[in-house]
């Protein structure tokens, strides 16, 4: 009844029923191929400090939905990095490299794919350079500086930083390992979803249960694109695909409603920094147009209570520890539950086992605190 109280006013934002959904897995693998997943699987899981992270039952949540099972990914035990962004530009970093010790690696970010990136380039001795907006937090720079890159802040918001990159980039012959992919870039952001795509050949051998819903928060739609080529190789059975984005940045929502790549402009940026983009990326596009089932997308006044009730062990009997992008998907599934339309459309009930990605953990120690303290008081 306590966990009843705290959640029953909680709800979507926009949804969306994607009338173009099919997953096809063959053409999913064709923008993903098979190969570059194994291969990513077989590297990483070789790396010094590798272990599977925990897929943990959400038994409170569930029972109180009225579900079979919630299994939470916990990324925030993701080497030491706490963010399944480990997988992704790092990995890209050693393809990329081959070896070389005279080059410089770049990328602009958000904070956890830097983090990456910075960590890769540490690991195999190379010079890094790390573009940064105005609205990328101190706290997420020096989590990013401790790998011994060098940070580059640009005025104005992902975008601006990720130009600037690219233009210093080219001029100085430094090595890009982005995670946005273009028309002519495409190598090394399929890299990094090759990398993501490890969370659910993981999950595939940690239960035995079939997954029928996966929430997937999307910002470029990189992390979303790789699980679902994932999905593709390593589950049986294919599950709902629901994507879950802020709702002042909800450009994977309005390109599947308009059934072409949209840009949008962002009037506010979310808490969610690492979901709040104004575009997607194209090989993402090209995979999630078809294969999500659903599109919603939530505000930011949940997000401190979710960070607060994972601590304090109200989903689980464990205590998790989950940043502000680890909670869209609890919010987004609670929300679903809470709308007899939406919870009906998505065939959520009792034979319902749904998987979420807690994607970081407290990367940002800072707003995590305060988060934490704000969902406390609620």
């Amino acid at each position: 009844m306590i966990l009843r109280n705290k959640i029953k006013k909680w709800k979507i934002s926009k949804f969306l029923i994607n009338n173009n959904y099919y997953f096809d897995r063959s053409k999913v693998l064709k923008h993903l191929p098979g190969y570059m997943l194994k291969e990513a699987f077989n590297k990483i899981s070789r790396w010094k400090g590798y272990a599977k992270t925990p897929l943990i039952s959400l038994n409170k949540l569930s029972n109180e939905l009225k579900l079979g099972e919630i299994f939470y990914k916990d990324e925030s035990k993701r080497f030491h990095l706490k963010s399944f962004k480990a997988l992704g530009g790092a990995y890209a970093v050693e393809v990329i490299s081959k070896k070389r010790k005279n080059i410089v690696v770049s990328s602009a970010t958000a904070g956890n794919h830097g983090r990456s990136v910075a960590w890769g380039a540490q690991k195999l001795g190379l010079n890094c350079k790390i573009f940064v907006s105005q609205h990328v937090s101190k706290e997420r720079v020096k989590s990013i500086e401790q790998f011994g890159a060098e940070i580059i802040r640009v005025k104005g918001n992902y975008e601006k930083s990720l130009g600037e990159c690219k233009r210093q980039s080219k001029k100085n012959g430094w090595e890009i390992v982005q995670d946005v992919s273009t028309d002519n870039y495409k190598f090394v952001p399929q890299l990094t979803m090759a990398g993501y795509s490890m969370m659910i050949k993981e999950t595939s051998v940690q239960t035995k249960k079939y997954i029928t819903h996966i929430f997937l928060q999307a910002g470029v739609g990189g992390m979303a694109a790789g699980v679902v080529a994932g999905v593709a190789k390593y589950f049986k059975r294919i599950p709902k695909i629901i994507i879950v984005e802020p709702k002042h940045a909800d450009c994977v929502l309005r390109s599947i409603k308009s059934k072409k790549k949209v840009k949008i402009k962002i009037k506010k940026e979310s808490i969610m920094g690492g979901m709040s983009c104004n575009e997607m990326s194209l090989l993402p596009w090209k995979i999630l147009r078809n294969t999500s089932n659903f599109c919603l997308s939530i505000g930011d006044n949940f997000v401190p209570n979710t960070v607060a009730m994972l601590a304090k062990k109200a989903f689980s009997d464990k205590k998790i520890i989950g940043g502000e992008c680890a909670a869209p998907g609890i919010i987004s599934l609670i929300s679903a539950c809470n709308n007899k339309f939406v919870r009906n459309k998505f065939d959520l009930n009792e034979n319902s086992n749904v998987l979420l990605i807690g994607c970081e953990g407290d990367v940002d120690k800072v707003l995590y605190k305060k988060l934490l303290i704000k969902g406390s008081k609620n």
